[in-house]
Formats: C-alpha cells, structure tokens, sequence
C-alpha cells in the first residue's frame, strides 16, 4: 500500500482493472440472475451531482447483489431525442450569451471546444463520451458491451417495431386533446424539454360568458358554481384588450379579451379572428348580463388583473373569494368617475351561495376578519383564501339561490355545471397551465388543441387496470410511493407521442412526425439485452420486426426470423435464451421526479407489449440534489458536475458523501463542508487498514478470545445485519452509519480496551462490508491483505447468530456507560479521585429491569401494569413506594431507547459485579486511582449512601 491515501492513482489502477478483465460484464449462467436499471441519462450537459446520487444507489445495488452471488446485470445507454439538443445547437451557432458561459464555466466545456458543437449530433458525440468517462471515473460496474444511443440507426429500429405493435393494438389513436405546445419550435413538449414549469399541469378552466348588448366577455374559473354569487367584473385599464371572431362548433361570437388571451385562443380549436383592437378603459363601467342570474353587473377597474390569466377578464365573488371582497372595498373611497362611475359601491349587494358549517352567510369577510387582513396585498389574504376555498370545497353545500343545483355538495358540482353551460351556450371549456411554462429555447408555452395528432391512448380503462396489476404485485420502495403510482395512473390522460421537430425515430405509420422522447424511452430496458449482439455485427437493415418478435416475444419461429433477418438462428436462439435468462427487470431505480412521467410510461408500455411473468418487479425512488442550498440546472447553474466532483475529492469520497447524505425520498445538499469530512473519514480508513497490515496481523478467530474479543465478533455481527436489511430496502445512509461510522466507533472502542486479536478478521469483514459502497479503496486494501481474487466478487458478509455474545455485549455496555458516567462527574466537579467505588443494583431492581423488557417486547410495558406485576411477587412488596418510583423511572427509560440499545438489551442476562471486577485493571488505568466494586445489596464501603442510586447497567459512583 501506498504511504498515504492518494484518490486518483487508487482509482486510475482499478478502474483499469476492472476494465482489462470484464469483471462486470454479465453473460447468462447457472446464478440467479439479478438485472437493475436506472434512466439513462439525456446528453445535453455534463452529468452532475443529482446523476451521482440515482447512478451511485443502482451501483451500490449492483454491487451488493453481485457479493451476494447473483448474476448481475447493470447497462447504461444514452438519451439523445427530442428538441433539447436541437434547441442547445442553436444557442451554441448564435453564441448565445448565457449559453456559452454556462457550458464554459459550470460544465467546464474550454470554449473552442464548446463553439464547435454547433450540430445535434456533435452535441451527442460530444456528451456521450464524457458522460461514459465520467460513470467510469466514478467506479461504476456497468456492462459497457450493451451502450447505445437512442439516435442509433439500430435503437431506430426497436422503437418502430414497438410503436408498430402499439398501433396494432389500438393503443395509439389520432385526435384533438390539449397538449403543452411551443410556438417557436411548432412542437408539443415534454418534461424534458422544459426550462421552467416543469411541474405544471394542463387545467380545464370554465369559460363564463357574460355579455354586453352582442359583446361577449369570457371569465374564467375553477370554481362555475361561483358564478351565482358574482357582483362585478374586473378589468385592468392598462392592459391591451382586442374584439375578435369566435367561431365554435357552428357558433359565432364576437368576444373582447386580453391580447395575451387571444394569442392562446388561435391554439384552441376554435376558428379566432382579429377585429379591432379595443380601449380597456372603455369597457369599465358597463353593465353586462350575468348568464346563470339574468342580473345586470357593473365592470370596475382592477391593476391585480393579468393579460396573460385566462382571458384577461376577471369575475368577482367578494362573498366567497377573500380577493374580491378586499378588492372591492379598496374602491369604496375611490373617485371612479374617470369612468363614468358616479355610483356608491357601498350598495353592491354581497351574494351568498355556499353554506359552510365553519362560516355564516359571507365566509371570505369573516376570514379576513379572522386572519385580519389589511387589503390586497397582505400576504394573510392568500392564507385566508386558501382556508375558505378549502372549506367550502369540502364541507360545501349549495344554497337555495342556485336553482336546481341546491343541495349539491361543491366537490361535486363543476363538471354538471360546465356540461349544462356549454349545452345552452353560456360557457366553454378552456385549457390553462397551473403555472407558467417555458420551452429550453426561451418561449413561453401555450395549451394547443392539437388536430391530428397522435396519442398514446393512456386513458383506456383496460390498459390502466394491467398497469394496477402490475403495480400490485410488485415492490415499491419506499412502499409509502404505492398510493401515488396507483394516484397517477388514475389522474393519466392521454400523451401526444409525436413531434415535427427534433431528433428520434419517425412515427413507422405517418412518417410527418417524430417519435416523442418519453415515449421512446419505456421498454429500452430489452434493448440492452439484444444490443451487446448488435455490437457484435448485425446490421441495421437485418433488424427486422420479425427479429424482435422472436427475441423478445417468443412470437413465430426461429426459421422464419433467420429467413426474414438474414441473421442465423444460432445467434437467434442466443439472443432469445439471454432475453429469457435476464427479464423482467428486478429493480428500476430512479428519481422522484421521473413518477409521473416516465416512470409511468415504462409500465404501461411493459404491461401492453410483454406478458405478465416479464412485467418489472420493483421500483425505488430517492430524492434530489441541491448544491450549497440551490437547486441545480444544466442550462442555468449552479452545477457541480461528476467530472469536477471526481477531479476534486475522488471517486470513493464523492460516493460516500452522497450515499450518506440522505435517505430514499429525502432531497440531499452537496455542502462542500460535508464531503470534506467525508474526505477525513476515508484518508482515517485507509490509515488504520494500513496499520493493521502492517502489523503482521493475521486471523485471531478460534484462539483464546477474550470478553472484548466475543464482543467485537457480536458488534460486527449486528452491524452486518442491520448493513444488509438496509441495502435490501435501499437505505443507505442507515447501510453507511452500521457499515462505517458505528464499526468504526465499535473498533475504537475495542482497541481501547485492549483487544488486538481480531483486528485482521475485522478489517476483512470491513473491507467486504465497505465494497460496494468505496469500491477502489477497497480493492486496494483487499490486494494489501494478500488476497488474489477482487473483493468486487468477494462474498458479501453475512449475519451469523452463532457469533453473536449478549453476555459480553452487556459487559461492553456496563463497562463503557460506567466509564462515561465517571468521566462526566470528574468532568463537572473537577475532581482528581484517590479512590472510585462501584455499586451495581441490588437484585431486586435487575429482576424488575428484566420484567419490564420482556413487557416492552410484548408491547404491554406501562407504569400501571409494571407496578402491578411487580407487586405481585412478595419479595418485590418488601420494598414498598421504591417500587413504584423505580417502575416509572423504568419505563420512562425504556420506552425512549433507541431500537439497536433495545435489542442489545432484551436477552440481559449479567451478573455486574463480576463483570466489573474482572475489568477493574482496566478501570483503574483510565480513571487514574484505585478502584472497589461492592453490591448494593452489600456494600460494605458507603459513606454517603450513594448505593441507593445503582440501576441495572448504572452503577451508582462514590468518588473520594
């Protein structure tokens, strides 16, 4: 071993290794097979630190599965189609500016590089050598035989055959639905195509039309019911307001909105011409016709009102929208007259509608009363409105002013409602995001209701009950997910799956349109398992559906592929059997962002193509990865990129840092503070590995162990334990506390008191039990240690119950808590002690300790029942109230432990005074005076009666 602990030699020297030997590239054989998956990654950037943390759990997986004697499968590919790095090439040709400092400064990308990658497919060539350098770098064991790109002419081919078999089907249909639209690219987009608003969602708003002699002025709403109760229209005089032709289903209106609104208008499907531009001041102060009341309502001004909102057009509800009711007393002193209104809105008559058990007639006026909400722009109106929305949506009941809708609880009512106004004409449906969206090309999006385009059909009732099925039987982790995947395939509409722009596959049956991203990224999970033969020299042009019916379905004969292929069945009948060794996938693992879209998709893509025995079997999500509090951005910053991350700290340090970080669906923060430490806690391994080697240690196991040597053996064994049920579930931060920092604490324990015997059999089991999480220090250690074989294909440790010594875990735990509790009284009272008295507890409380254990593990331990059954013993009744006192105290210690103390302790079975005395030598040298241990049942030494106090596993301490 080198002298000290230099990252990136250790890591170039392994990497290297597992690259010259193959170690991790898979073929079918007699193991059990275990095949693991994570979403490739999309090419437009370097990969960051998020990437590190997905990428590192699948490896860590990968690993432990394969030290556990499973055949592993773990492939990566990259995802190159869509508009993203159509959109990035143009940035990069017009050199624009926060483009080129963003990829210069935060992707480290030198600018005459960067000002060369002025084409998509420089782009791809570009990132997806970096990004397989960089998963190298970082140790990853992935097959890199089975790479690919989802540009490949060969990938091409895949996705037609699956889209082919989905049309057959009747999965993809041709029709108008609103989709997420940029106008600049003339293309629906995806998540990832997104720059802001990713998690924006199409909303279907209710189009009120009030109306003004011929004029139509069209409010929109979430909430039609509402329309009963509304006083006034609001219109902002500042805003650009225009007339225009509406044309609908054989209806024409003429409509004034927002010019906002009108642009979106054009990409509904309705017939929108322009008419004239329209004086916003000229329409405040008129009387328009409510269409559910017949009721005359005057407009007033409004500068909260927005363009781009809906159509520009607010309706106002002061009885039941806090907003409105603070807004229209702001104008209660206001001179109007500007607008030809002279009238005192005083005499605007409130309208309830709604009744609420928690509120009276006018409920938003009794909440901003209740939050006492100045006017409009304090920020407890939003919490007020929030709180009355809440209520009347849940609790909600229409009144008797509403017509045939009284009774009508308000959950229920939007949808009659809006059906009933658009059968007479007095409303329509229309499509607005829940928050604004823009393209990666700068544009901000617009719902489309896009004609002829093709979708996949997700909204079919069968096709969702497979998904059910699918997510039923199989393992969510954390299982808590399982309710949100089911929510999602509920709330699952149907997705646009084609584009006219970008890069991918053309759709195989209407070759004007491209295969969308996400959905040519749903069963690329097979491809990885025919792509290592494709690499291997079967062409593009041999990829025939007839191919991929037989490899992956089992669908006609092998003659009649060979025959249609040109490929020989002998490769064939290769390629069927891996198919048939490695799937289903065993695990998918991913972020929590990916739940509502493309991890959706790859089960209702696996469960419509593949039978029910190659459905996935588990999925598990973790959270994100902020940097030093920001959220990270590939186009905006800030980013830490893997490729820096490595440069700077090193693969296995990277690898700690983020694994310790946070669990499952917690969000992590790569603080620089963090990963230093992590940097401390490595370089302190390697140390102390290096110590023992060279110490000529060797196995103690089977010589004559002592309590400390029994006890190290018992600590390793729950550390093991407690290392692999976490792995199983994908905790590795609890993996990482029991496999590091609590054996690391446990060793330094054990060599204080002396033990030395078991140090090489504990640092074998270390280094084993660190594997999968530091791979290349490990393997350095593991080859320090003489051995021949790589540890990435050691057995993985394994509990063993005949190791573990609860006698001696108790000694260990009476010795050190004793040893604490002194070391805190010197501590506090500044003494320097001539003698130490130990007093352990009398017989009386340790029987009553034990009796309080075993009612904890039952799940019965409360003072009442432990005060009871101890007094039911005579001997316990010679005690008295010090029972009762100790019973409380007992619980109250118990019922707060941690479950690892608890579990040590169940079994307690010690006899302390032995147990003290044998360690007395031990003692006395790290107190520094002579030390006594005296019963308290006998304490023939107590001067100030300090043997009262003794507690099982507490001596009480007298120090002269």
């Amino acid at each position: 071993m080198q002298q000290d602990y230099i990252s990136r030699d250790i890591e170039q020297k392994w990497q290297q290794k597992w690259k010259e030997s193959g170690v991790f590239e898979a073929e079918p054989d007699e193991r059990e097979k275990f095949f693991i998956t994570i979403p490739y990654p999309y090419l437009n950037g370097n990969l960051h630190a998020g990437h590190t943390r997905t990428f590192t759990i699948g490896d860590v997986v990968a690993r432990h599965k394969r030290m556990h004697g499973y055949n592993v499968l773990y492939p990566m590919g990259f995802h190159v189609t869509g508009t993203p790095i159509v959109g990035l090439a143009e940035l990069i040709q017009n050199q624009d500016p926060q483009t080129m400092k963003v990829y210069s400064q935060f992707h480290g990308i030198p600018m005459e590089t960067l000002t060369g990658l002025d084409t998509p497919e420089k782009i791809v060539e570009y990132f997806s050598v970096e990004a397989e350098r960089s998963m190298r770098s970082i140790g990853y064991s992935v097959d890199w035989r089975r790479k690919f790109t989802t540009t490949d002419p060969t990938y091409k081919k895949f996705i037609e055959w699956q889209f082919n078999l989905l049309y057959e089907k009747d999965l993809i249909v041709k029709g108008s639905h609103p989709v997420k639209w940029c106008p600049n690219d003339n293309n629906p987009v995806e998540d990832h195509d997104i720059l802001h608003g990713e998690e924006a969602t199409i909303v279907d708003y209710t189009l009120i039309k009030f109306k003004y002699d011929d004029i139509v002025l069209p409010c929109a709403t979430l909430r039609p019911e509402t329309t009963f109760g509304v006083t006034n229209l609001w219109i902002n005089p500042d805003l650009e307001h225009v007339k225009i032709k509406v044309t609908f289903e054989g209806r024409e209106e003429f409509w004034v909105v927002s010019k906002e609104a009108y642009h979106k208008l054009t990409f509904t499907d309705r017939e929108v011409e322009f008419i004239e531009d329209v004086d916003a001041k000229s329409l405040i102060g008129i009387k328009v016709k409510n269409p559910l009341t017949g009721a005359e309502i005057i407009t007033l001004p409004a500068s909260f009102v927005k363009g781009e909102n809906g159509s520009g057009i607010v309706m106002s509800v002061p009885s039941h929208a806090p907003y409105d009711y603070l807004a229209v007393r702001d104008l209660y002193d206001k001179d109007l007259s500007e607008y030809g209104i002279t009238e005192d809105l005083r005499d605007i008559k409130f309208i309830s509608l709604i009744k609420v058990p928690e509120f009276g007639e006018l409920p938003a006026i009794e909440a901003v009363e209740q939050f006492n909400v100045k006017d409009q722009k304090d920020p407890k109106a939003e919490e007020a409105t929030k709180v009355v929305y809440r209520r009347e949506f849940h609790g909600g009941i229409l009144k008797e002013n509403t017509g045939k809708y009284a009774g009508m609880a308000v959950s229920k009512i939007k949808d009659v409602l809006t059906r009933d106004l658009i059968e007479q004409g007095l409303g329509e449906v229309f499509y607005e995001f829940s928050e604004p969206v823009v393209c990666r090309c700068g544009t901000p999006c617009v719902v489309n209701m896009v004609k002829g385009q093709w979708f996949l059909n997700y909204s079919s009732p069968e096709w969702k009950d497979k998904v059910y099925r699918c997510i039923e039987n199989m393992d969510i982790i954390p299982e808590e997910l399982r309710v949100e995947f089911n929510n999602k395939v509920d709330w699952l509409k149907d997705k646009a799956c084609a584009r006219k722009k970008g890069l991918g596959t053309l759709l195989p049956f209407d070759k004007d349109w491209l295969i969308e991203s996400l959905g040519d990224s749903t069963i690329y999970m097979s491809y990885y398992i025919v792509a290592k033969f494709i690499a291997e020299g079967i062409g593009t042009e041999q990829l025939v559906p007839a191919l991929f019916d037989y490899v992956l379905l089992g669908k006609g004969t092998v003659e009649d592929a060979e025959a249609q292929s040109g490929v020989s069945s002998d490769i064939l009948e290769q390629i069927r059997n891996d198919f048939e060794y490695w799937y289903p996938v065993d695990l998918r693992s991913s972020g929590k962002d990916l739940i509502p879209n493309h991890l959706l998709f790859f089960l209702f893509h696996h469960v419509a193509i593949f039978d029910e025995d190659k459905w996935p079997r588990a999925i598990a999500i973790n959270g994100f990865v902020s940097l030093e509090g920001k959220k990270m951005s590939k186009s905006k910053g800030p980013l830490l990129t893997l490729n820096d991350a490595i440069t700077n700290y090193g693969a296995d340090i990277s690898r700690m840092y983020i694994l310790s970080s946070a669990e499952q669906m917690q969000d992590a923060d790569w603080k620089n503070s963090g990963i230093e430490s992590a940097r401390k806690q490595i370089d302190r391994y390697y140390k102390l590995a290096k110590d023992i080697i060279g110490s000529g240690a060797t196995s103690g196991i089977g010589s004559d162990m002592k309590g400390i040597d029994r006890w190290m053996l018992s600590r390793l064994q729950q550390r093991i334990l407690e290392t692999n049920e976490a792995l199983d579930t994908i905790r590795t931060r609890h993996a990482l506390q029991n496999s590091f920092f609590l054996l690391l604490n446990d060793l330094k324990w054990y060599q204080k008191r002396g033990g030395s015997i078991l140090l090489y059999d504990v640092l074998e089991t270390w280094v084993r039990l660190m594997a999968p999480f530091t791979p290349h220090v490990c393997e350095e250690i593991w080859e320090a240690m003489g051995k021949d074989n790589m540890v990435s294909l050691a057995a993985y440790p394994v509990y063993d119950e005949t190791l573990v010594d609860n006698r001696a875990e108790f000694a260990e735990e009476l010795i050190g808590s004793t040893l604490s509790d002194v070391d805190e009284i010197i501590r506090v009272t500044k003494l320097t002690p001539q003698k130490a008295i130990l007093y352990t507890a009398p017989e009386w409380k340790t029987n009553a300790f034990k009796t309080a254990l075993s009612m904890q593990k039952e799940g019965s331990l409360n003072p009442g029942a432990l005060i009871k059954g101890l007094m039911s013993d005579p001997e316990m009744r010679r005690y008295g109230k010090e029972v009762s006192k100790f019973a409380q105290k007992l619980v109250a210690d118990i019922t707060s432990m941690s479950e690892d103390t608890f579990n040590t302790l169940i079994n307690f079975d010690l006899d302390e005074k032995i147990a003290l005395e044998e360690n007395i030598d031990f003692f006395e040298k790290e107190i520094g005076c002579p030390v006594e241990v005296y019963s308290a049942d006998n304490a023939e030494y107590d001067p100030e009666n300090k043997a009262r106090f003794a507690f099982p596993l507490r001596p009480a301490i007298y120090l002269e």
